[in-house]
């Protein structure tokens, strides 16, 4: 692992208070390597929150390009870069954010032929995106390679999270066997930022070894009604991804 320089222990001093984090912990995000998928309302927060922590690498993808649209809820990205490519723009924020760390972008479309490439072997892959197409296509390269998945989803006031490793848990297709259909879907930003930032806490508790995780549980948010929800699930035999 890399060693902690003093601009390292300086900025990082209050989460390395953490019991159970420490140095030990610090150095194992140093030396860590995260893939994020999706780089609008989930992915913004955890990017920056990752980045913000000291995860040693960051690569993230997205194909799109900044709309105003966008800008109620994807806070990678000021107004100034409408028309730049979403991961170009998500670099040079997290570039600002943390010099110290790598961060690889790439505006280009994920695909069978294209995902080895672009997410390489991290550590843990964050699914920040927003169609189920490409999601089965994440949820089947992480089962390949054994790499833990960190779902989440959003829908106005609502949304969902889970920590994904089969065979210890359910894959994303046991859980959503089939894709809803495709519409233009209402979202707050906070509601965003709420669930991105709880898709980072998963991630840097399974990179330090810190604390527990939501294995085999989907947590849904209600923020309308401030109301958590815990639901266990199970592996399916007859999913199409990981069954038997």
């Amino acid at each position: 692992m890399p060693p902690l320089t003093d601009y390292d222990l300086t900025r990082y001093q209050r989460q390395m208070l953490l019991p159970g984090w420490g140095e030990a912990g610090q150095e194992k995000l140093k030396s860590s390597c995260a893939f994020i998928a999706g780089a609008g309302g989930l992915g913004s927060p955890v990017a920056l929150y990752l980045a913000a922590a000291g995860v040693g690498e960051l690569r993230i993808c997205d194909s799109d390009v900044v709309e105003l649209s966008n800008l109620n809820r994807q806070i990678l990205h000021p107004e100034e870069r409408i028309g730049v490519s979403k991961a170009l723009s998500a670099g040079e924020t997290l570039r600002l954010q943390n010099a110290a760390i790598h961060i690889r972008a790439f505006p280009e479309r994920l695909d069978e032929a294209s995902i080895e490439r672009i997410a390489g072997s991290p550590d843990i892959v964050l699914d920040c995106l927003d169609n189920f197409e490409t999601r089965y296509l994440i949820n089947r390269y992480c089962l390949t390679r054994h790499i833990p998945l960190v779902h989440a989803a959003v829908w106005g006031f609502t949304g969902q999270l889970s920590f994904l490793h089969p065979p210890e848990t359910p894959c994303l297709r046991c859980i959503v066997p089939s894709p809803p259909p495709k519409s233009v879907f209402p979202i707050v930003g906070a509601i965003a930022g709420l669930v991105g930032c709880l898709q980072a806490a998963e991630a840097l508790k399974h990179l330090t070894g810190v604390g527990g995780s939501l294995r085999g549980t989907l947590l849904m948010v209600d923020a309308e009604d401030m109301e958590f929800f815990r639901l266990q699930v199970k592996r399916r035999d007859d999913c199409p991804d990981c069954g038997a």
